[in-house]
């Protein structure tokens, strides 16, 4: 077993998903969440699939835990292959509250939570020439949304950091990549309310983020109809017309 892949918000949804379908291919797995009984019957299944799994009960914006537990993850036999940056919080931003505080764990989980997942690999990364960044962004990262500005303002701002990463680590042979989905089957969208358009199943989006890595996109947004209808509409419809659509 020679490849290695870490998977930060591994415990549920799409990063549970990445790492069935890595293991599937014999990687090694390196799951992160701070749920470690969640991770340990992903762990399982991860074995039953024919991968390696290690499991690494985190919170993401512990910089230094997330600096040990990456180091131990170097550390272990075989390649980095890919990094995926997954773990994100979304909920209303809670306008009449007069508290910033929902707003502000957001922010700090959705931001810091990757620069705290990827700075510590980028060394290693450069050193071996190899490897690919991935971060899981969001549609919402195009268009400031109504009540979910936290959420839509902390996606923008790692896209922007995936295109300055992608510049400045393309010489060393690394690929970075912004996923943009939709809106896809997960914990945080059982809790919505409202009515989520193109709602995608979490296997299915998941093959659809590996072959968009593994073809070094800079930037993904799927499903198609986000990509060539709902985003298009979100970046360039006035205010008042968008208002008939925000959650």
């Amino acid at each position: 077993m020679n490849k290695k892949v870490f998977i930060t918000g591994a415990s549920s949804g799409i990063g549970e998903y990445l790492a069935y379908s890595y293991s599937k291919l014999n990687f090694c797995v390196g799951l992160a969440a701070r749920r470690e009984d969640k991770l340990n019957k992903v762990a399982k299944k991860c074995i039953e699939l024919g991968g390696e799994a290690i499991i690494y009960p985190l919170d993401v914006l512990d910089e230094n835990l997330c600096s040990q537990t990456i180091n131990d993850f170097i550390s272990l036999p075989g390649s980095i292959d890919a990094i995926y940056a997954n773990a994100g919080i979304g909920s209303p931003d809670e306008l009449s509250s007069g508290s910033a505080s929902v707003m502000n764990k957001i922010l700090s989980v959705n931001i810091l939570g990757v620069t705290n997942t990827v700075m510590p690999f980028i060394p290693h990364l450069k050193s071996s020439k190899s490897g690919k960044i991935v971060v899981i962004c969001s549609v919402a990262s195009f268009r400031g949304l109504a009540h979910h500005s936290a959420y839509s303002g902390s996606k923008v701002a790692v896209r922007n950091i995936c295109q300055g990463w992608g510049v400045a680590l393309r010489k060393h042979n690394i690929s970075v990549t912004a996923i943009c989905p939709g809106f896809i089957k997960s914990e945080m969208t059982d809790k919505n309310e409202f009515y989520m358009p193109f709602l995608m199943d979490t296997e299915v989006a998941v093959k659809k983020i590996i072959r968009a890595v593994e073809k070094k996109k800079k930037v993904f947004i799927f499903p198609w109809q986000m990509r060539y209808i709902g985003v298009p509409i979100m970046k360039y419809a006035p205010d008042w017309l968008f208002s008939k659509f925000s959650i």
